[in-house]
């Protein structure tokens, strides 16, 4: 039982951070049909800014500041850079943001040099949150759910309660109605391309310090955050969210489980020996296939459910 629940705290707060990456990534896509490859990189600029802010002012103006300057960024990016390859179709957009990718971390590099840097928890949050049974959750986990779980409240209420949200939804399905009414559907694109990536640099302050803060973690993560936009559904916020909590807890748990084909069997009472076909596939432990899990559920799902599990709109 403990086991359990831990590893199912752990699980729920790997996800969450998977959904507050995903979710600017969702909203530029069900927004403006923009696959954005260079998601990822804003995320990695979030945790560096954060270091670097917090440095000189501590963290919590980092967990401010640093989301701001993220998304500024990511609004001069898509004014000056993804505008002008808009018009020219979705291949021209992809191959922009896949370059843009590699531009950012050329640029990290070139700062902050190629080894990991010293972004810290804040003394506040290192500590244990509670104890369960005779293992403690960490503080700053419980931190990062709560970041996570506000951020959603906070894009549910902005997009269903306020007026820029009712805009957003409608330039979303109608621009033309929406720019013949007075409103700068441009400007509204840029918002929104900001606005997510923004998410991301949250996403970057929060996860840098509980995990690694180095020039590969765009990298790292790059790949899962798309997996969890398919699976959920190109487009669909609650879609992300679903599959951000089922990829982080499935994994969480796969690392943490030692046990391989061989092993089960001969619980069985089955034995297998070196001699028998396929024993290096039986030999390996549900741990050493962990990473490959969310791709296995990616295929899956194509295979039988295309549009993910709440998809509402094609890519």
């Amino acid at each position: 039982m403990e086991f359990t629940l831990i590893t199912l705290l752990n699980g729920v707060s790997y996800g969450l951070l998977l959904f507050m990456l995903s979710s600017g990534l969702t909203l530029i896509f069900s927004m403006m049909g923009v696959l954005n490859f260079a998601h990822a990189s804003f995320y990695m600029l979030g945790a560096y800014f954060a270091y670097t802010i917090s440095i000189h002012f501590g963290f919590w103006p980092a967990l401010f500041i640093a989301p701001l300057l993220v998304g500024l960024l990511g609004a001069w990016v898509e004014r000056f850079g993804l505008r002008s390859v808009h018009k020219y179709g979705h291949i021209p957009e992809l191959l922009f943001t896949f370059g843009l990718s590699y531009v950012i971390v050329e640029v990290v590099q070139l700062i902050w040099g190629r080894s990991t840097v010293p972004y810290a928890i804040p003394a506040i949050l290192d500590g244990p949150l509670f104890t369960l049974y005779t293992t403690t959750f960490p503080m700053y986990r419980g931190f990062m759910m709560f970041v996570a779980l506000l951020m959603l409240l906070f894009i549910y209420l902005l997009l269903t309660r306020t007026r820029i949200g009712l805009v957003i939804q409608a330039a979303l399905t109608h621009p033309d109605m929406v720019e013949a009414l007075g409103h700068n559907v441009p400007r509204v694109f840029m918002l929104v391309f900001g606005g997510g990536c923004a998410l991301a640099g949250l996403a970057g302050v929060v996860g840098g310090n509980a995990f690694i803060t180095e020039p590969g973690m765009a990298g790292t993560l790059g790949s899962i955050i798309f997996v969890v936009v398919v699976v959920g559904g190109m487009g669909s916020l609650a879609g992300a969210f679903i599959a951000s909590i089922l990829i982080g807890v499935a994994q969480t748990f796969a690392v943490a489980l030692d046990y391989s084909f061989i092993s089960m069997l001969a619980n069985a009472g089955t034995q297998i020996s070196a001699d028998t076909p396929g024993y290096a596939l039986l030999s390996l432990t549900i741990a050493q296939v962990a990473p490959i899990l969310p791709y296995l559920l990616l295929v899956l799902i194509l295979i039988f459910r295309p549009r993910g599990l709440l998809g509402t709109r094609e890519g």
